[in-house]
């Protein structure tokens, strides 16, 4: 593959580009720009398949910058490759409200597949892509239609090789040979508080040689050639490859090969001498017509591409109806869902049910796959009818993510960014601590990861206070746009399905029991989706309080309600499976729930009282845990931390004689 002039000049480009939104903002990274332009270009150039007509095209190619503070390299080529962003959206870098937001956000700007910054998320997510894109062309190609067909690209740094979670993801997709996931390493042998030996000696070579990867080296960052012919060379490989890129940070001004670069716009005295360096006559922003024209001429055979695919997924469409069908969508159908109650009469765990429940929606949807962080005999997350995920077998819909908590739910965000199916992540409750940046990145980027988590509380038990959670509710709950649901009984469980499967903006989390719960009278799933009801109402037109509970203690507060009632106090029972979707109820629906009249209530939670004080008020009461948990019998663990029918009782009586005063 030959490169010429028109190319040297179309990298720098990319270099100045991002040196000039940099330098306009007084904030940024320059280094990683200046340093990773020529891999960038090759890979974008002469390798990856895009239409930026067609931004989310099923079959592209996908571009993952984990290095995420490099967003100036990323905005450059969006712009420089005709995806909508203009020279005056450049000039609003890292302002408020524009299109090139200081790290990239896929809910922002077209072309972008994944938000990124966090440092090792990218390359988690990454994974992700690879796995749904091996999944996908294993269910749906057939002879002479490869619908999926595309290969998942990473640019990462030395930041994101130190985080932990690079090694989860690292042998995640060694393990299921993700042959299309290539990845670049931009390896400038700098970080941001100084050169990289004060931190990191690692032998990247023998590390992914041992989680079964492929290794390329390009020892000349700015050789394209070099950079070409090892790009495809890990296009022939059979199992994932990274390419260490060695770069120089900063290539070409005053202060490069230092962290000086890192961090911080130029200045315009070594902006002024980096065009010097680089002959590069161009005003700031200024881009040559002949530059534009060999971006413009690798864009036209790349929408020959995507053209090609579409009239070849039209007769596919024609040949494959049903395939088709049940594939491309985000969505979940759970019309055929349903529960024989007659099945949980005696007391069940909320994790069995939905057990219950995930074989159903398997059955009923092609799409819908997941696994768990090698606890699935515990959260009880298989899927019976189906096989395990592996090189061999990669239609399987069982994902056996090892004992990767972190690791399993960037990939959950890959799959579900990538399109075409849903799915889920599980493990123990605690463990949610490992994950919860994961979480909050399927927040910010709007999708609908499904994460499930079991051994909900105290009622744990004889494995103590390290695996009994109690602050990871509050945790969960301080995260915007995120659905936590915490299901009280089997009728519940299969309302917050059924919520889940209309959910496409934000991820949601299931919190379910190993405990038995029973069956409650009043549950229901319908009402799920409101966040709040009364599932036991006072006999009065106003009650005397209210008891507002979540999960396996909804039944424990209706046991106290129907004691209360023998010593002639009437409250009412509202259970609460998800605080989030209570709150975007109509003040009518809240008021029916919650009467602002009605000034007595009780929240009871086996978990931190953070947050119930919104819902109880000033003259309400909270039980709930806010100190570590014990080692012990489930049910004598609970007793001893208050969760028993008198407790409520006498808390309720002390508010009503304070009350009274």
């Amino acid at each position: 593959m030959s490169f010429t002039q028109q190319d040297t000049d179309a990298v720098n480009a990319i270099r100045f580009l991002s040196v000039d939104m940099i330098q306009k903002a007084n904030s940024g990274h320059p280094g990683l720009p200046i340093d990773a332009a020529p891999m960038a270009y090759v890979l974008w150039e002469r390798f990856m398949n895009f239409d930026p007509q067609t931004p989310k095209w099923p079959n592209r190619d996908r571009f993952v910058l984990s290095a995420g503070h490099g967003s100036a390299l990323l905005y450059s080529l969006l712009h420089l490759n005709n995806f909508g962003l203009s020279i005056d959206d450049l000039k609003q870098f890292r302002q408020l409200d524009s299109k090139t937001p200081g790290h990239p956000e896929v809910t922002e700007t077209a072309g972008i597949d994944a938000t990124t910054g966090p440092l090792g998320q990218g390359l988690g997510m990454a994974v992700g892509m690879a796995m749904a894109e091996k999944h996908l062309a294993a269910c749906v190609n057939r002879p002479g239609y490869n619908v999926f067909d595309h290969y998942t690209y990473a640019l990462v740094g030395d930041g994101d090789l130190m985080e932990g979670i690079s090694h989860e993801a690292i042998n995640l997709a060694g393990d299921k040979k993700l042959n299309k996931l290539i990845v670049l390493y931009d390896s400038n042998d700098v970080s941001l508080d100084g050169p990289l030996s004060l931190s990191a000696n690692d032998n990247v070579r023998r590390r992914l040689g041992a989680a079964q990867w492929d290794y390329e080296q390009v020892l000349d960052g700015n050789n394209l050639e070099e950079i070409a012919a090892a790009i495809k060379q890990a296009k022939q490989n059979d199992r994932p490859t990274m390419i260490e890129v060695k770069t120089v940070i900063g290539y070409g001004t005053p202060d490069a090969g230092t962290n000086k670069v890192h961090g911080a716009a130029l200045g315009e005295e070594n902006v002024a001498k980096m065009r010097q360096f680089y002959d590069w006559s161009a005003a700031p922003f200024e881009i040559s017509d002949d530059i534009y024209a060999t971006y413009k001429a690798a864009v036209s055979e790349k929408r020959n591409a995507c053209e090609a695919w579409q009239s070849m997924y039209a007769e596919f469409q024609a040949k494959y109806p049903d395939v088709a069908k049940r594939y491309l969508q985000s969505e979940l159908d759970l019309s055929h869902v349903e529960l024989d109650l007659k099945k949980y009469a005696k007391p069940t765990a909320t994790r069995v049910v939905n057990a219950d429940l995930l074989q159903q929606i398997a059955s009923q949807n092609v799409n819908f796959w997941g696994g768990a962080a090698d606890l699935s005999s515990s959260n009880k997350t298989v899927l019976k009818n189906d096989d395990a995920f592996t090189p061999l077998n990669p239609n399987g819909r069982n994902i056996y993510f090892g004992v990767r908590e972190f690791g399993m739910a960037a990939a959950v965000n890959g799959i579900t960014l990538h399109g075409g199916t849903r799915a889920f992540g599980s493990t123990f409750f605690v463990f949610s601590d490992y994950l919860k940046a994961a979480v909050r990145l399927a927040a910010i980027q709007q999708i609908p990861s499904t994460f499930i988590f079991t051994h909900d509380s105290l009622a744990v038990g004889e494995d103590g206070p390290t695996h009994e959670p109690v602050e990871q509710l509050a945790a969960l709950r301080s995260i915007p746009n995120v659905n936590v649901f915490r299901p009280a009984d089997a009728t519940e469980t299969l309302g917050v399905w059924q919520t889940i499967a209309k959910t496409k903006d934000r991820p949601s989390i299931l919190v379910l029991t190993r405990q038995g719960v029973p069956l409650l009278e009043g549950a229901s799933a319908a009402e799920v989706s409101k966040g709040a009801y009364v599932i036991s109402p006072s006999k009065s037109q106003t009650p005397d309080g209210i008891l507002i509970a979540t999960g396996s203690e909804v039944s424990l507060a209706i046991a106290a309600q129907t004691a209360l009632r023998t010593r002639s106090y009437d409250v009412q029972v509202v259970s609460m499976p998800s605080m989030e979707r209570f709150r975007e109820q109509s003040e009518e629906y809240q008021e029916h729930v919650l009467p602002r009249d009605v000034q007595l209530r009780i929240s009871v939670e086996m978990g931190s009282t953070f947050g119930w004080g919104e819902f109880t008020g000033t003259r309400g009461c909270t039980i709930g845990v806010n100190q570590f948990g014990m080692s012990g019998k489930g049910p004598e663990v609970v007793e001893k931390y208050g969760f028993t029918t008198e407790a409520i009782i006498q808390t309720f009586e002390r508010l009503w004689k304070e009350n009274d005063k």
